[in-house]
């Protein structure tokens, strides 16, 4: 056992001595050592829950003779966080979750993990630190939140953030505001639509890496208990198996992962988090696959804020493992890919069946043909540009309109708010990348406000930041190269012409190439104001959002140091 360098000789006496004081027994030692990574805390719902699925957990890898270890992990409410400077500290959190599970997974000798992740950026966090460390791991989440319910129908967080609009556009009143806040969150979990908590709980079935119904199975069912002690008990075949997720997330995986994003309508994030875990994995994944498979992969399910249904919905309906059966209809994924369940994914589908052809379409009948992801290029996007397609209307898949452009978050949407904005038009708010922002805020404000406005039908919304699953319309994100980085999006000016053409994958600025390199050659980088502590640390190291925001070492401090993490 990779434990025994902590627990076994002569020479670890004195880490046995620590052993004993922590109350460990000489018969635990004996066994497989299984870090828990517990993303419990009590300011983020998805996360309130997770001291009982921990336990759960425990009474799992206990039941089936391992010594289960608990150590936490961090994690932000993008919630709470949203619309406000807190929201710079969201997506930097992912790359801080993963270094800290790295240092107390290989610190302390573990032989195996069990991470029990739930909200936005500590679930692609962990699935790095799994891919990076490449110890044998199962992922449980916390399940989703169930929907609530105002005057008799369905409701989730999305319709309360653009309730906050329709009450500026004065056509909803304070009284029924305040009803959709009392109503809207009614359970603990992560938010019930497909945001982007719940498209990465999804996709980590699809990658192989959690068990059946980790996506979908509601927080507040105890059959969420019951899979967090089949997920502890789990741990210890892999462990027995050597089975590691990088024998599990493969390129296949990735490529599964993709193909079940687009037929779930996930989160655009998914666009960020795909590839840096892939990264982690040593797998390329570029941003052109996405349209590759969106191009054959038919969207079957339409989950808020896209359509009327929710992850409840969705698990009734068979979950996850039911859509991966309907696209094996025509033989969309690779069924010949690990999983943590000890089996292929073919040999974990045999029997799963679409409960429900209203929640998950049958494929012969699909919302679309194409997938719910699409990634555009153009002058305007050289490097790539993401949107969510399933979430737009029709009418304004393609769209042209002049630019009305914002340098931050809080001014696009004091003028979406003050009814600076009309129909036809198409806000730009820039220097909110990665480096630009620093850390990437999510524009659900201007999103919501726009739709609650009445406006989601007439109005676009580019960004070289990025979007909340709750975000829906025209909303176009993750602008590459970004405006800090000199990209063409700092150089839009008020009242050009933005064309944008989904179904042809292109985002363009109707300015000539003559034009553009004169701003260029006048454009003039902003004054980073961020100085110190980890925003600046993060605003040096991080990448552009087409290559999934991942940190590198920059070149002048790179050497040539290499270190064996692998056990």
């Amino acid at each position: 056992m990779r434990s025994d360098t902590v627990k076994a000789g002569a020479a670890q006496a004195p880490h046995r001595s620590l052993f004993n004081a922590l109350g460990y027994t000489e018969e635990e030692r004996r066994r497989p050592m299984i870090g828990i990574v517990s993303s419990y805390n009590e300011i983020v719902p998805g996360h309130m829950n997770l001291d009982k699925i921990t336990e759960a957990v425990k009474i799992g890898v206990a039941m089936a003779g391992g010594m289960p270890v608990v150590f936490p992990a961090i994690a932000v409410c993008d919630g709470i966080a949203m619309g406000h400077a807190g929201m710079k500290y969201s997506l930097v959190t992912r790359d801080l979750i993963a270094d800290s599970t790295e240092c107390m997974a290989l610190a302390h000798g573990f032989d195996g993990l069990v991470c029990i992740p739930n909200c936005d950026k500590n679930v692609p966090g962990l699935l790095m630190a799994a891919a990076r460390v490449n110890l044998p791991t199962v992922f449980v989440s916390g399940g989703p939140m169930l929907a609530g319910r105002v005057k008799g129908k369905k409701t989730s967080l999305s319709s309360l953030f653009e309730a906050v609009g329709s009450v500026a556009a004065g056509t909803m009143t304070e009284e029924e505001l305040k009803e959709y806040e009392e109503k809207a969150c009614p359970t603990c979990g992560s938010c019930s639509g497909m945001y982007t908590a719940n498209s990465l709980n999804c996709l980590t079935e699809a990658l192989g890496m959690g068990l059946p119904g980790n996506g979908t199975v509601p927080a507040v069912h105890s059959q969420r208990l019951r899979l967090a002690k089949h997920a502890g008990m789990k741990i210890m075949e892999l462990v027995e198996k050597n089975i590691r997720p990088r024998d599990i997330m493969t390129e296949k995986a990735f490529r599964n992962a993709l193909t079940v994003d687009m037929a779930l309508g996930c989160s655009t994030n998914s666009m960020l988090h795909l590839p840096a875990i892939a990264k982690e994995a040593d797998v390329r994944l570029d941003m052109g696959l996405a349209n590759e498979i969106s191009a054959v992969t038919p969207n079957l399910c339409h989950l808020a804020p896209a359509g009327p249904t929710y992850m409840e919905d969705l698990n009734e309906a068979g979950g996850v493992y039911a859509v991966m059966s309907e696209l094996t209809k025509k033989n969309l994924l690779y069924l010949d890919c690990m999983t943590v369940t000890g089996q292929t994914l073919g040999e974990a589908l045999r029997g799963c069946v679409n409960r429900d052809p209203q929640v998950i379409r049958p494929i012969e009948a699909p919302y679309s043909e194409t997938g719910g992801i699409a990634v555009l290029r153009g002058n305007l996007a050289p490097g790539s540009a993401v949107v969510k397609r399933s979430a737009v209307v029709p009418e304004m898949l393609v769209h042209e309109g002049p630019a009305r452009v914002f340098d931050c978050e809080e001014a696009a949407v004091e003028a979406i708010r003050g009814g600076g904005i009309t129909a036809g038009d198409v806000v730009v708010i820039r220097y909110e990348g990665p480096k630009g922002g620093p850390g990437m805020r999510e524009m659900l404000n201007p999103t919501s406000s726009i739709a609650g406005m009445g406006l989601g039908s007439s109005v676009a919304l580019i960004t070289d930041g990025r979007f909340s699953g709750a975000s829906r319309g025209a909303s176009i994100g993750h602008v590459s190269p970004e405006a800090a980085a000199g990209g063409p999006i700092a150089l839009v000016e008020e009242g050009d012409g933005i064309r944008i053409d989904i179904p042809g994958n292109r985002l363009d600025v109707l300015v000539s190439e003559e034009e553009l390199a004169r701003r260029r050659t006048a454009w003039q980088p902003k004054e980073m104001k961020i100085k110190s502590g980890y925003l600046a640390r993060y605003q040096a190291m991080v990448t552009e959002g087409s290559s999934g925001a991942v940190l590198e070492i920059p070149c002048s401090a790179a050497g040539t140091l290499e270190v064996e993490i692998s056990p």
